[in-house]
């Protein structure tokens, strides 16, 4: 039945796919480039159709690349996780989850000690990064949590929560606010369209004129900056209610006037096609649904 499929250089093919490069196929095959482009070209003249766009110094996926790759990488992935079953002794579960540093340090980290308690045979690596990592090439990373306006028609997901921005400070600031101006505390980052616009549709809401008077409005680059200059008295942030739950829960920071909000984006539980079959993959996704559902953020 599969005597006439071309393993090794499907293996290959996924190899070099996943890394966009044939020599670092290579490089992770253990073989020379020169026998990586035979097994790419052998496998395209097998079924007569390209894979890849040859470029000056790299190369490109084409459509019908596209569509075997998932396919293959699905594959090899199951075949990988029956094999583990089937040893004596199996390996640990190993999972790594990319996220942006400040969900990782306000939301997920504290919380992730439930999840090595429930689960003491993975082995969880986490990667946290401002930059969107791409999924269908790096293979290193099992799943990732996004924060994004837009959805992931390609990836396996979760929705986890929606947010809504309003305007925290430590207890003495907040009692202050009401009679005097209050320096503001605001994020500049990457994704700046969801802060930059902020604090004016804060203030708009509230028929606050804060942002009439020439106080100085404190930027940090990241979430949890922002909340621990809030958290020391220097000023009130306009910050995420899912970043900021652990502190309002702790007592650290307390909202002001928490009956205005204006909207932020969503979070989402993200990982490849069939991916989500992995157990550790698995165990993730309803670990961190779960959690979701107690935050009480939930959509």
């Amino acid at each position: 039945m599969f005597a006439s499929l071309p393993l090794t250089a499907l293996r290959t093919f996924e190899s070099a796919s996943r890394l966009l490069s044939f020599k670092a196929a290579a490089q992770e095959l253990s073989v020379t480039p020169t026998a990586v482009s035979h097994q790419i070209r052998a496998l395209e003249t097998w079924l007569g159709v390209p894979l890849f766009e040859r470029l000056p110094r790299q190369v490109r996926l084409t459509e019908g690349g596209e569509r075997l790759f998932h396919s293959v990488h699905g594959a090899l992935l199951d075949v990988a996780q029956s094999l583990d079953t089937l040893r004596p002794q199996r390996s640990a579960g190993h999972l790594t989850v990319s996220t942006t540093p400040a969900f990782a340090a306000l939301w997920l980290v504290p919380r992730l000690g439930r999840f090595y308690a429930a689960h003491t045979d993975i082995n969880l690596r986490l990667d946290t990064q401002c930059e969107v990592v791409d999924l269908q090439q790096d293979a290193s990373v099992d799943l990732v949590i996004r924060y994004s306006i837009g959805d992931y028609p390609n990836l396996y997901g979760q929705c986890l929560f929606d947010e809504c921005f309003a305007v925290y400070g430590s207890p003495e600031q907040v009692a202050r606010a009401s009679t005097q101006v209050p320096t503001l505390i605001s994020v500049r980052w990457h994704n700046a369209q969801l802060y930059a616009l902020g604090w004016q549709a804060w203030c708009d809401k509230a028929e606050e004129t804060w942002l009439d008077h020439t106080l100085p409005v404190r930027e940090y680059d990241e979430e949890h900056y922002a909340l621990q200059a809030a958290i020391a008295g220097q000023g009130l942030v306009l910050a995420s209610n899912i970043l900021v739950s652990q502190s309002v829960a702790s007592g650290l920071l307390v909202p002001y006037r928490p009956q205005i909000s204006v909207g932020g984006a969503g979070y989402s539980a993200l990982c490849v096609p069939g991916r989500e079959r992995h157990p550790p993959v698995r165990a993730f996704f309803q670990w961190v649904q779960e959690e979701a559902k107690r935050s009480g953020h939930t959509l």
